[in-house]
């Protein structure tokens, strides 16, 4: 396939019991920069949803008994068949989710990369007493059934870094991707299908309600989902009744604190990308931006300067950085909060361009020093709007960054690298970097605090996620 080639309409099927499968029923795909139909995936319905989880329970007693090394070498796999076919799925994933093709081929770059570490994690055995007497050692043993379910805005890359961890461990693994953006995880799906014994990974795609289907079912285990907050405390209470094991990645409102011994025109360029990059449309974006009051007015222009220079539109064209908005409902919302800003009198630093028409383009919007209290402070916006406030105290600006429900993600920019220690411990966020941002590195654990997730991801926490500790003691003769 020639670079960026997409071809509409796409109709793909789901992977069930080791075939792909049209399904029943089918829905529409769209494309969020057209608005125009580019495919169908099938609407898994109830019963066929019943026929996947007995598969998945049936398939999970050998998959957990197969020698890790065979686990180990089928996940390896899956790198090489993605890598093969990275053109035709990078255009998928643009046509589909919107994000410019660069930014496609880099979350599938990323991925190979993450897939070919994971593939290589050691399960953890733990010698708690060896002794005359006895001898008693921990093992990490799989839990099962684990429903992997993924958010729209890395359709491909998040939902992988769930399947692999749990497929390695020894579980079986139901991949469910957002009803938006469903076209490259099920031709994945169809890539690696003969990898795996029937039923040990099954992707079916639906409507929204087979999420609450998926999550209340009681044949699943352990639930991995990226979303938002809302819609993980609904996914915590269908897993209560029957105590399923959760991890969530929720929702954000990253902080990034701007020091006044950097350089603001190198240091706006660098937040830019931290802020805009997929639209703002990353759960670990920084979405408030503080900045120290001697360099902040130099720091606002050369954000603006930086906006100026970008094109937002159709992701498929070349000079495009930014792309739309996904969906129409996230839309209307970052519509909304523009507009809330502007009805309460809030200074706009830029306003940008963007192409009209259908599809759900959003201008790059920057907002000069709103009080704390607008909502497009105390709101994660997930999209290209970025609010920048001024700050004068380290003591101050580190209690106005966890003034938050959330607690995902942080940024510190400083030359100071004994600031940035001591910041960086008080800062309430899983992850704080410092004079970077949105790395994340397969051996590293990845997870929110406060509202912002439950449990963590990637590194020897992805295995202790999907497993769960089994003591075995020995008395000696």
């Amino acid at each position: 396939m020639a670079d960026g080639a997409f071809t509409p309409p796409v109709r793909v099927d789901m992977l069930v019991c080791g075939k792909m499968v049209p399904g029943t029923a089918r829905m529409e795909v769209i494309n969020p920069a057209t608005t125009e139909v580019i495919g169908t995936a099938p609407r898994c319905n109830r019963d066929e949803l019943e026929a996947v989880m007995a598969e998945a329970r049936a398939a999970f007693p050998a998959w957990r008994d197969t020698p890790i090394e065979e686990r180990r070498k089928a996940v390896a796999q899956i790198a090489d068949l993605i890598e093969a076919a990275a053109e035709e799925i990078a255009a998928t994933l643009t046509a589909e989710q919107g994000k410019n093709l660069t930014f496609a081929r880099a979350e599938l770059a990323s991925l190979t990369r993450f897939l070919r570490a994971q593939a290589g994690i050691e399960m953890p055995v733990v010698v708690n007493e060896d002794s005359e007497e006895r001898i008693s050692k921990t093992y990490r043993v799989p839990l099962g059934v684990v429903a992997a379910i993924s958010p729209w805005n890395f359709p491909v890359l998040l939902a992988w870094w769930k399947i692999v961890p749990a497929l390695l461990a020894g579980n079986t693994v139901v991949l469910k991707p957002a009803p938006q953006t469903p076209l490259a995880a099920l031709k994945i799906a169809a890539l690696v299908a003969d990898l795996f014994p029937a039923g040990v990974l099954q992707v079916i795609s639906g409507g929204d309600e087979l999420g609450p289907w998926l999550t209340a079912h009681p044949e699943v285990d352990k639930i991995s989902f990226t979303g938002s907050t809302a819609t993980g405390r609904k996914v915590m209470e269908g897993a209560g009744a029957s105590l399923k094991r959760l991890t969530l990645e929720l929702g954000g409102n990253d902080p990034a604190l701007v020091f006044d011994d950097v350089d603001p025109v190198k240091a706006a360029n660098k937040v830019f990308w931290a802020a805009f990059a997929n639209a703002g449309q990353i759960c670990i974006a920084s979405k408030r931006v503080y900045v120290q009051r001697s360099i902040y007015e130099a720091f606002r222009d050369a954000l603006v300067a930086a906006a100026a220079q970008v094109k937002v539109g159709n992701g498929a064209e070349p000079d495009t950085l930014v792309g739309p908005i996904q969906n129409k409902a996230q839309f209307e919302r970052v519509k909304d909060l523009i507009a809330d800003s502007r009805a309460h009198g809030y200074t706009f630093a830029f306003e940008g361009e963007a192409p009209q028409g259908p599809g759900f383009f959003m201008p790059l919007t920057i907002l000069d020093n709103p009080p704390d209290d607008a909502r497009i402070v105390r709101e994660e916006q997930f999209g290209p709007v970025l609010p920048l406030l001024v700050f004068d105290t380290e003591d101050e600006v580190i209690a106005r960054a966890n003034d938050t429900e959330y607690g995902l993600a942080a940024t510190i920019w400083t030359e100071d690298m004994t600031r940035a220690e001591r910041v960086s411990r008080r800062l309430e966020a899983g992850t704080v970097w410092i004079n970077e941002a949105i790395y994340l590195s397969p051996d590293a654990a990845f997870g929110g605090r406060k509202q912002s997730g439950l449990g963590a991801e990637h590194g020897a926490d992805a295995l202790l996620a999907v497993t769960e500790p089994q003591t075995v003691t020995m008395k000696r003769n």
